[in-house]
């Protein structure tokens, strides 16, 4: 069992180690959210099972706030609200349920932020390909090459490894180095 243990805090170091590469598009995409924000737009944040609580979480961090008292900043997670979701899901299929949301409510000076292990979920794919066509900038957080979901992204945050539980403790890293650079500039 302690070696099972191991590999975990193994396969974790490496990944963060690769995480150095990753400082300019971790930073662009803060810079890109403190733009929108600046200018009156909205980040829409979507994802499935894990990847929808870090959605959430981010979308928490900017609502709240990460570590400054400040004023709170507009974003949403598309996962939130049951009944729309549920009746999407009913009334088309589940793959559109991000899609029509953003269809909806996302528009030119908007963010729509994808969070996904693989970057192969349909209704994933969906949102940024809908976010695109109404004119609003995409940021996938994903894993390896990004999946399907790399063609409908405007910016990428890939987490360097294909391992989920490595690719969520990444995307976590990532989403605090944000919150954090986001906070310090709405607190100024």
């Amino acid at each position: 069992m302690p070696e099972l243990l191991a590999q975990h805090v193994d396969g974790h170091l490496a990944a963060a180690r690769g995480m150095a590469a990753l400082l300019p598009a971790v930073e662009a995409t803060a810079d890109l959210l403190i733009e929108t924000f600046t200018r009156g737009g909205t980040l829409y944040t979507v994802g499935n099972g894990g990847s929808a609580a870090d959605a959430q979480h981010l979308t928490g961090e900017l609502i709240g706030h990460y570590r400054r008292d400040r004023r709170p900043l507009p974003a949403v997670t598309l996962t939130t609200d049951a009944t729309v979701m549920t009746c999407i899901a009913n009334d088309y299929v589940y793959d559109d349920v991000f899609a029509r949301q953003v269809q909806a409510l996302a528009r030119r000076g908007d963010v729509v932020a994808a969070f996904t292990t693989s970057g192969n979920s349909p209704n994933v794919v969906g949102a940024l390909q809908a976010a695109q066509t109404n004119g609003a900038v995409t940021v996938l957080f994903g894993g390896g090459d990004g999946g399907k979901a790399a063609a409908y992204a405007d910016h990428l945050l890939l987490a360097p490894s294909t391992e989920t539980p490595r690719i969520q403790e990444i995307h976590t890293l990532m989403l605090h180095m944000i919150s954090d650079k986001v906070d310090a500039w709405a607190a100024a």
